[in-house]
């Protein structure tokens, strides 16, 4: 049994050891301990820069999929239907052919999303596993960021829901197999309302089971109460639905505890996460967000065992949901702390203010970050083509707000947060959104992901329950994909029901991607912005990419109605470096018929993009 104790380092900060490691170390004489320090920095240093290297011979390309959505055949799709009526994918429907049809796409990383247990109406009390209350779920299946056990996965996914974990284990294998890697969710801010772990090992203590509830606030609580108050479900905002009769506007919760979102009072609003309650790691967020990390809170402690766990269980990432709302602190300790189990492991932040991108790579150790806010905002615009749509956007974020670390930062066009990009409310056509998939792709080194479905022009369309017709594919609600499950084609996951357009798209992704995550140049090359040229306006954007092996031209042209004319002049420093022969454009795989020179001629179609090797 490890024992947790402190141990001060020079610089300040604290971490957790054990006892033996501890007194080992103040045993050091001064001299000793210097040198162990050094030659400690020097190891870590040499195997960061391998680990780097490592993660960096190839680009992370990832394929995020609910399973509960992407092996569900049935096409009923009944607003708020339930199980029965509407269907539920299931872990064993990720099969080799999935798996195979998804690494066609170049993807190395699959995001498991939704995969843990979480609140939901569907009853198992058979199997020990009580229906939630429909007060503080939202939709019938509920949201996957509404864990209700963090040791447990989804029973909608099983087939035999006893063996639920083995089958969830089976896909990890099944995952590997096909040298594919897997991610899920970590969702450290907050739990379902109903949060109690079935499943956890044996000394795990629940969350909350030892909080002092009659303080709002203490360190050594695991959730922030509101003493002397009974929780109240909020109202109004609500609309009456199928699950309306099985809401009485009551839930037993006494004291209430915060809402995941950080609201202090004991009944949120319906705009709020009411149906999830917010962890506490020692801040205190109504008394000027005191900090209490000293002794380690008792939540950082249970979470770097749940972190442990999956990875025991062969996970290789986690993509963090709402890191921000979590403390750096914690970050900067658990992060390397499960890095020990498995040096491997890659950590992705949901992020949301550019201010603190750096920061929370830095100092919270995170491996990857969205480009949410930055690159997505600004290339949703020019896909839209809203009238302040500016090529300049995608210039501030790698020249400015993500400089020195763009090989960082995430970029996406569509998840599970956002509008589907062939929706009414996007695009109307996901055709529309190749340059800036072809910019997301090349702009940095770092991943780039695609959300299942997005490769056939998946349009969202539909009121499928809580989420209603909001543009995007629900989380909260069993529903059947219908672009994806022409893809599925009944299970054998070849595209065979597919129109023309939709295998063209996929085919452009599948091209787009094969070229970007294997071009060293992506990868490892620094980048040139070109300037402006012939007729290239606010809506055109092009630049090289270049390593010592490579030279790519990427030409994105936004415009709905201009052809983008220029003679894109390249430097000295870059007719330097080691050129292609012939010259070709990656994405057709076509030679083009350019003389010798230190120019490039580039006729582009609107909305359209190159790849230009040269």
């Amino acid at each position: 049994m490890i024992v947790e104790v402190k141990c001060k380092m020079e610089n300040g900060r604290r971490f957790a050891s054990t006892d033996r490691h501890c007194e080992e170390r103040s045993n050091l004489n001064a001299v000793a301990y210097i040198v162990a320090i050094f030659f400690l920095l020097i190891s870590s240093s040499s195997f960061a820069q391998k680990q780097s290297k490592k993660m960096n011979d190839k680009q992370i390309v990832i394929y995020q999929l609910l399973p509960r959505l992407f092996g569900n055949k049935n096409t009923t799709n009944i607003p708020y239907g339930t199980i029965e009526q509407n269907g539920s994918g299931k872990f064993n429907d990720i099969t080799d052919k999935a798996l195979y049809g998804i690494k066609e796409l170049s993807v190395n990383y699959v995001w498991y999303t939704g995969a843990l247990a979480h609140a939901s109406l569907t009853d198992y009390s058979a199997y020990g596993i009580k229906p939630d209350d429909a007060d503080v779920v939202k939709g019938r299946a509920g949201s996957p960021y509404a864990i209700r056990d963090y040791y447990d996965v989804d029973p909608d996914l099983a087939v035999d829901i006893n063996n639920r974990m083995k089958e969830f284990e089976a896909l990890v294998k099944r995952t590997h197999a096909k040298n594919l890697k897997v991610l899920i969710d970590f969702v450290p801010n907050h739990v379902a309302r109903s949060y109690h772990s079935h499943a956890k090992p044996k000394n795990v203590i629940d969350f909350g089971a030892q909080d002092d509830v009659t303080k709002a606030f203490s360190a050594q609580n695991d959730f922030y109460y509101t003493p002397g108050q009974p929780f109240a479900p909020p109202t109004g905002g609500a609309k009456q639905t199928p699950i309306t009769s099985l809401q009485d506007g009551k839930f037993d919760e006494n004291p209430a505890k915060a809402t995941g979102n950080n609201v202090f009072s004991a009944q949120p609003k319906y705009d709020d996460w009411y149906e999830t309650i917010k962890l506490n790691y020692g801040v205190d967020y109504q008394n000027g967000e005191k900090q209490y990390f000293d002794p380690i809170p008792p939540v950082w402690l249970k979470m770097r065992d749940v972190l442990t766990y999956w990875t025991n269980k062969g996970v290789d990432g986690f993509r963090c949901d709402m890191a921000e709302m979590v403390p750096i602190a914690f970050w900067n300790w658990v992060i390397p702390q499960v890095k020990k189990v498995n040096p491997d492991l890659i950590f992705i932040g949901e992020a949301y203010n550019p201010k603190v991108y750096k920061q929370y790579l830095d100092e919270g150790k995170f491996d990857y970050l969205y480009d949410k806010v930055g690159l997505y905002d600004g290339l949703k615009r020019l896909i839209r083509n809203e009238s302040n749509a500016d090529v300049k956007d995608i210039r501030f974020v790698w020249q400015k707000e993500s400089a020195g670390f763009g090989h960082r930062m995430l970029r996406f066009l569509e998840n599970h947060d956002e509008e589907r990009i062939a929706s009414a409310g996007f695009a109307g056509k996901a055709e529309l959104a190749l340059p800036a998939m072809v910019v997301s792709a090349t702009l940095g080194g770092g991943p780039v992901m695609l959300y299942f479905g997005q490769e056939v022009g998946e349009p969202g369309k539909g009121q499928e329950g809580f989420g209603e017709d909001d543009n995007r594919t629900t989380i909260f609600d069993y529903w059947g994909v219908p672009s994806h499950q022409k893809w599925m084609n009944g299970g054998l996951f070849d595209g065979g029901k597919l129109s023309t357009s939709q295998q063209n798209l996929r085919a452009y992704y599948q091209q787009l991607l094969k070229v970007t995550s294997t071009s060293d140049a992506v990868v490892n090359g620094e980048i040139y912005e070109v300037p402006v040229a012939g007729n290239m306006n606010n809506r055109m954007y092009a630049f090289i990419r270049y390593s010592g092996k490579q030279r790519l031209l990427v030409v994105a042209n936004f415009d709905r109605t201009e052809t983008l004319t220029a003679n894109i002049e390249i430097p000295d420093q870059i007719l330097k470096v080691k050129h292609s022969s012939p010259v070709k454009d990656l994405l057709t795989d076509k030679k083009l018929n350019i003389p010798a020179g230190t120019s490039i001629p580039v006729i582009l179609a609107p909305v359209s993009a190159q790849v230009i090797e040269f």
